[in-house]
């Protein structure tokens, strides 16, 4: 796995929002993290918590799918 620095992490998370979501949806994100005290690690564990690798995997090759 290749390492890319925080420059391209960003540009890239900003490119897979403005994808998901459109520029209005994305933008709205963007300021609700802002907005609110946020734990991403907290938010990610939750989210992924009662999913296997494999219920992961599925559910982000679908959402590829349908991008």
């Amino acid at each position: 796995m290749t390492t890319i620095t925080d420059t391209e992490v960003k540009q890239k998370g900003l490119g897979a929002l403005l994808d998901a979501l459109g520029e209005v949806d994305a933008e709205r994100f963007i300021t609700l993290l802002n907005r609110d005290p946020f734990d991403y690690t907290t938010w990610q564990r939750n989210l992924f918590e009662n999913m296997d690798i494999n219920q992961i995997s599925k559910k982000a090759m679908e959402l590829k799918k349908g991008a």
